[in-house]
């Protein structure tokens, strides 16, 4: 991953020295602050000192901000942590007893409609849900803040009522592609000896659907959530923009625009560490979800 990034920076247009210069600029001044931000070396001169920086845990100095790019990212990593954990949250809470409840009553009404908002999940840009949502709730219901952020640790209700409409907009999707795993894990296991066992014992419907059903279709659900981490980053960088939520999607935005190299690369790599180490206790998770499974 690092050096993937690394070289698509390198070999996509724009010149950072040329950007920080300014229009006025002239060749001898863009060259200077070419010279003292290192691009004037080697492709491979300039890896090398970026990856020796990286391994003794120095992701090196923005561009853009002039302070180190590990300081810049914790600054602005409680937004986006409190944005995705709401929303993982509230995307589960909501997914899996809708696709319980679909799986229950295959082929009704409720069924239906959750495959009709599983496709429109997938398909509507989380940019429009979000325009949407500002529309309806904030602008014409007034109920809730249209942008900005407020830290837990100045107004509690604040900071509630700032995270709602984003993490609604970055759940859409979320929910949409868990509740549809869940209503076809569930669906499989529904249709097991052992459902029809426990029903033939007189065990109550609710027991036979969480204890018997959801139980045994909670590997492939876990793995969805894993999965989704990725849609979940994806989805930070567009709703922090659309809501002026000053995290590390918008820090990304801002230095793609600014072509902040060490910033981008920094934020790309920690992005990707957080993917690889939450699937990696998904993973761990599926032998307390499943005891026949042993590592």
């Amino acid at each position: 991953m690092a050096v993937l990034v690394f070289l698509l920076l390198r070999l996509t247009p724009g010149d950072p020295a040329a950007i920080l210069a300014g229009d006025a600029a002239t060749a001898e001044q863009i060259d200077r602050i070419r010279a003292s931000l290192g691009l004037d070396r080697s492709i491979e001169a300039q890896f090398a000192i970026w990856l020796g920086q990286v391994l003794t845990g120095d992701l090196g100095q923005s561009f853009y901000y002039r302070m180190g790019v590990a300081t810049l990212i914790g600054q602005r990593l409680e937004p986006t942590l409190a944005l995705a954990l709401f929303t993982l949250v509230l995307s589960v809470c909501v997914a899996v007893p809708l696709g319980v409840l679909a799986a229950w009553r295959h082929g009704g009404w409720l069924d239906r409609g959750l495959m009709a908002f599983s496709v429109g999940g997938f398909s509507v840009p989380t940019f429009v849900v979000a325009y949407l949502l500002i529309w309806l709730v904030s602008l014409k219901l007034g109920w809730l803040p249209v942008q900005g952020y407020v830290r837990f640790s100045e107004n509690h209700l604040l900071f509630l009522k700032h995270l709602i409409l984003p993490s609604i907009t970055l759940s859409f999707i979320y929910i949409a592609l868990i509740a549809r795993v869940t209503r076809a894990s569930v669906l499989e296991a529904l249709g097991e000896d052992y459902i029809r066992t426990a029903r033939a014992k007189g065990l109550p419907e609710t027991r036979v659907l969480l204890r018997h059903a959801l139980a045994n279709a909670a590997v492939p659900i876990a793995t969805v959530i894993g999965i989704g981490i990725a849609i979940l980053i994806g989805g930070v960088v567009v709703t922090e923009s659309v809501y002026a939520i000053p995290g590390l999607g918008r820090l990304t935005v801002d230095a793609v625009l600014a072509r902040d190299f060490p910033t981008i690369q920094g934020l790309i790599l920690f992005f990707s560490f957080v993917y690889v180490m939450v699937n990696l206790l998904i993973d761990l998770s599926y032998a307390f979800l499943d005891p026949r499974i042993r590592y």
